[in-house]
Formats: structure tokens, C-alpha cells, sequence
């Protein structure tokens, strides 16, 4: 692979990292537990929305599977792209997170229609810039502790990422990939936003009926 023009290198590791991104974890574990997650919730595919069939095992398992698929991605890119200068490796590395990310949202299998990438968001971050995912992990953790809210707390940690990773002088291939991912979270999250406004979000672990 290090043998090919840069151009060829690029499209596969944002090809590649789109097709491994869009496993769908969230459908595969509750449809082996006999759980239609489209009709759970929200219907989203993502561990929230699992964790509200009850089953935090299910929940469990779809995080770390999204998780571990963004960073599956950006380190097999590593892997591949060894023998190239750093540049070159980075941007390849933050194209397959960035693919990967944009798999779990639109998946090929499920029509174009996924999750919102919190937990693929994150992975992606550890795997490419562990200070990013850090970062990205307390925000979340910190404002979800504080308000029990996810999407608000996922909407604080993508907000915040770009200017503390300025802040802490992360690459910029890693910069600009984790800008992306914010702002397709942003857009993925327009439903949480309003009910936000209106102050009718749910909380973490509370029901909630079907989005229309």
C-alpha cells in the first residue's frame, strides 16, 4: 500500500474506514436477543437508545463495538501507512476515522440511515489523538454527571473539541478530522436540540416515545 500514489492511499483509508465504521452494533445485538431497536425509543441504533430496552448488557456491548470500530479504523490505517513520512500517515489515519464516522451515521446496509456517532466520535478521538478522546470523554462525562442528559453532554464535548485541541497543539490532520465529526453530530442532533430548547429532553436512562 505504501507503494501507491497518495491520492489511492487517501481513498482507501476513507473508503476503508467507512465500510468498518458502518457495522451496525446496535442492531446486531438486539436483534440477537429478539429486539427490533428501530422500534425501542427513539429508534436510533446507538447504546442510548439500546440501554432503553432495559438490557445494559445490550447497551454495553453496542458502545464498545462503535467505539471500537472508529479506532479499529484510524489504527489499521497506522498500521498500513508505517512506512510513509507523518503527514502523510496522520491524514490517512484521520481520513479512516473520519470514514468511519461517517459510516456509522449513513450505513450503507441500513439504508443511509444509522446513529449519531457519540460513541464512534470518541473511539475515533482515543485512537487517532488519545489527548482528543480524553478530552472529548470528560466533557461528556463531566456535563452528563452534572445534567443527565446525553445528547447535551455529547453537544458540549463536540463543541469543545476543536478549541482545546488547539489549546493542547494536537495535529491538525486530527483537528480537522474531529471538527467534521462535530459538525455532523451537530446535524444529526437538530430533534435533541429543539426538544433542548423546550426543555423536554429525557433523561439518561428515561423512556421516551418515538421521535416522528
Amino acid at each position: 500500500m505504501t507503494d501507491l500514489p497518495a491520492w489511492s492511499i487517501f481513498a482507501l483509508s476513507a473508503f476503508g474506514g467507512y465500510f468498518l465504521g458502518s457495522i451496525p452494533f446496535g442492531v446486531l445485538t438486539t436483534r440477537m436477543a429478539g429486539i427490533n431497536i428501530r422500534d425501542i425509543g427513539s429508534g436510533n441504533i446507538g447504546a442510548t437508545n439500546v440501554l432503553r430496552t432495559g438490557r445494559k448488557d445490550l447497551a454495553l456491548i453496542t458502545f464498545l463495538g462503535d467505539t471500537g470500530k472508529g479506532a479499529a479504523a484510524v489504527g489499521l490505517a497506522w498500521f498500513l501507512l508505517l512506512g510513509l513520512d507523518q503527514p502523510t500517515r496522520q491524514a490517512g489515519m484521520a481520513l479512516a476515522g473520519g470514514g468511519a464516522f461517517l459510516g456509522h451515521l449513513y450505513p450503507v446496509w441500513l439504508k443511509f440511515k444509522g446513529g449519531k456517532g457519540v460513541a464512534t466520535f470518541i473511539g475515533t478521538l482515543f485512537a487517532a489523538a488519545w489527548p482528543l478522546g480524553l478530552i472529548a470523554s470528560v466533557t461528556w462525562l463531566l456535563t452528563a454527571f452534572i445534567f443527565r442528559i446525553s445528547s447535551l453532554s455529547a453537544l458540549v464535548a463536540a463543541a469543545l473539541i476543536a478549541p482545546l485541541g488547539l489549546l493542547f497543539d494536537q495535529p491538525y490532520p486530527f483537528l480537522v478530522m474531529a471538527i467534521f465529526m462535530s459538525v455532523l453530530i451537530y446535524r444529526r442532533h437538530n430533534e435533541n436540540i429543539r426538544r433542548l430548547l423546550k426543555g423536554e429532553e429525557p433523561k439518561i436512562g428515561q423512556k421516551k416515545k418515538a421521535e416522528s
